[in-house]
């Protein structure tokens, strides 16, 4: 028996997020009948982060464990002949049988995309949150600095979180806007639920001038999920990578 390590991406738009539920379609479930289909066995995939429906990723990870002959480098190409074209498995490896891909200590950086202009590109509607009334770029930037480092984050998180530790660390966050593009990247050491779309909600409300960039600091301080913006929409967001310690 060997452990596969693969890292995933995949167009969320017409999935109902990673992890199976009864209501519709998931990538997990994808992956799992594919992978079963091809190594005739039966396989669970256990993946990094369960993004939402309608979140994208380009560099998730999952791992399964099997008893194929196939060298794990070359599953990745087999496995991509099984699945829709907007899954891919970019790479396969064999790691440890310890490795679990959601305990160990990990860097994930996600990327939230605003079209800021006054009549939405088609080809963008799919990647982005379309807001039409001007953003100050550098009002965005500057309460960004407030987020950074480590804080407890209740107020950027959503009631269904079964947290209990709401504490953690973000090492970057940049604002950077190009042709109508606000690009938002965020690193850090893991997220609570919804964080970055309510993050993403707060920093836009300090774009349209309703919040001071300093009035994120108040918002940390409360520890309260009522005092931060709303949650912007899954299709902004796409899950870029998570580096392994």
């Amino acid at each position: 028996m060997k452990r596969i390590k693969l890292v995933i991406a995949y167009d969320g738009t017409n999935y109902c997020g990673w992890q199976i539920q009864p209501n519709g379609v998931t990538v997990e479930e994808v992956l799992n009948k594919a992978l079963t289909k091809l190594l005739k066995e039966e396989i669970v995939v256990i993946g990094a982060s369960r993004t939402d429906s309608g979140v994208h990723a380009l560099g998730n990870v999952a791992v399964f464990d099997t008893n194929t002959t196939i060298p794990p480098e070359k599953i990745c190409y087999a496995l991509n002949q099984q699945l829709p074209g907007d899954i891919r498995i970019l790479e396969s490896c064999e790691v440890s049988s310890e490795f679990h891909p959601r305990y160990c200590d990990t860097t994930k950086t996600y990327r939230y995309m605003i079209s800021n202009r006054r009549i939405e590109i088609p080809t963008q509607r799919l990647y982005s949150h379309f807001v039409y009334f001007p953003l100050d770029v550098q009002a965005m930037k500057e309460a960004a600095t407030y987020i950074e480092g480590e804080h407890d984050f209740k107020s950027f998180c959503s009631k269904r979180s079964q947290v209990e530790n709401t504490v953690r660390t973000i090492y970057e966050l940049t604002v950077e806007e190009n042709c109508g593009m606000i690009e938002i990247t965020i690193r850090g050491n893991g997220f609570l639920y919804n964080m970055v779309r309510i993050i993403v909600g707060t920093l836009i409300r300090v774009g349209t001038h309703m919040y001071p960039p300093e009035y994120v600091k108040t918002i940390i301080e409360a520890k309260d999920r009522k005092k931060a913006g709303p949650k912007v929409p899954a299709k902004g967001l796409t899950l870029v990578e998570i580096k392994y310690q």
